[in-house]
């Protein structure tokens, strides 16, 4: 049995949130052709600590870097370099906190410029994912509830989901219990009740499921090199309906991205 959250430790993990969320917005406001993503990792990196906080990510298991920075094909957990951001790109920035002994996780993917039609409606397809996935994340129901909340609406478009990496439970560990697949049978999995505190996370290819971990031993890409986008938020399972903690709106209403 997952041990739920009280609503104290709720209210710190909601403070984490919006910090992400923040953040993604910061770094959304300067993804642009041109710009590396080593440089928006130092934007992050100092907005989160002039907010108290500290990067969770930096040296996670030798990880090196505040953010995962994802360019097209690789799906998660990519490296900022002095890579330069070009016209068509898409860029998956992941982001996570730790303050007042809490973490916040949240992910976003950006179109570099304008993007194809094909990438557009990749992300568009994933994020709304993201919601029906929200959406089935309510007391009583399973885990796999989730997944196949996910896995059917993106499988209707032609995506496909990786099956090797999951969404999770967060609190004073960054990865608690449940894991959350994004694939699954309704009413199978870990049971849901309300108080649990998970990050949903889709990450979702343009072609086939197959995905390699490079050299680096991070890095996570599609085998067949088309693009994959990823997007996640963090939510407390309730009766009814769930309670997001982290949001968009920070990108989307405030920032520069506009849909």
């Amino acid at each position: 049995m997952v041990k739920p959250k009280t609503e104290e430790e709720i209210e710190l993990l909601r403070e984490n949130a919006i910090l992400v969320s923040k953040t993604l917005a910061e770094v959304g406001k300067r993804v642009a052709p041109g710009v590396t993503t080593l440089e928006l990792n130092r934007v992050a990196d100092e907005f989160i600590r002039d907010n108290g906080a500290i990067p969770s990510f930096l040296g996670y298991d030798g990880f090196p870097a505040a953010l995962c920075m994802s360019v097209n094909s690789t799906v998660v957990h990519g490296f900022p370099s002095e890579y330069v951001l070009k016209e068509g790109d898409i860029l998956s920035v992941d982001c996570g906190t730790l303050y007042k002994g809490y973490n916040g996780d949240s992910a976003y993917t950006f179109p570099v410029g304008e993007v194809s039609a094909e990438t557009r409606k990749l992300m568009d397809v994933t994020k709304a994912s993201l919601y029906k996935g929200i959406e089935a994340a309510v007391a009583g129901n399973r885990t796999g509830d989730i997944g196949y909340a996910v896995q059917t609406y993106v499988e209707s478009f032609g995506f496909s989901v990786v099956r090797e990496l999951e969404g999770h439970g967060l609190g004073r560990e960054m990865h608690e219990e449940p894991g959350v697949p994004n694939y699954g049978r309704r009413g199978k999995g870990t049971h849901l009740v309300e108080g649990m505190v998970i990050c949903i996370e889709p990450m979702i290819n343009a072609g086939d499921k197959a995905v390699y971990l490079a050299r680096n031993g991070w890095e996570v890409k599609t085998c067949d090199h088309r693009n994959a986008a990823h997007y996640e938020l963090t939510v407390v399972v309730r009766k009814g309906q769930a309670e997001q903690l982290s949001t968009f709106d920070y990108i989307e209403k405030d920032g520069k991205i506009k849909f």
